[in-house]
């Protein structure tokens, strides 16, 4: 599973959004099911939106403008290990 952040914005509405490549059929049909965030399958790929509080959002801190890529680097495999644990109750 390759998951990659394609999006994210802060304002008005502050979110992230993932593209998961590399699931089976079942998989993507799974995870599309049974998240609770926004979700749709797009060209053989799980494309995942969550939104944020203020306060929560990952990208806000003065550190995340300067480190943009760690913080990148760090919600996509986040969000990779919690997919892996969502998927072991398939």
């Amino acid at each position: 599973m390759i998951v990659k952040i394609t999006d994210f914005a802060s304002g008005d509405v502050n979110f992230v959004e993932y593209s998961v490549f590399g699931l089976s059929s079942e998989q993507l049909n799974f995870l599309n099911d049974n998240l609770d965030e926004k979700t749709c399958i797009a060209d053989d790929a799980l494309i995942i939106r969550t939104y944020f509080d203020d306060e929560l959002y990952p990208f806000a801190s003065d550190v995340a403008q300067y480190r943009l890529d760690d913080f990148i680097a760090r919600e996509e495999i986040e969000m990779n290990v919690f997919l892996s644990s969502f998927l072991e109750d398939m």
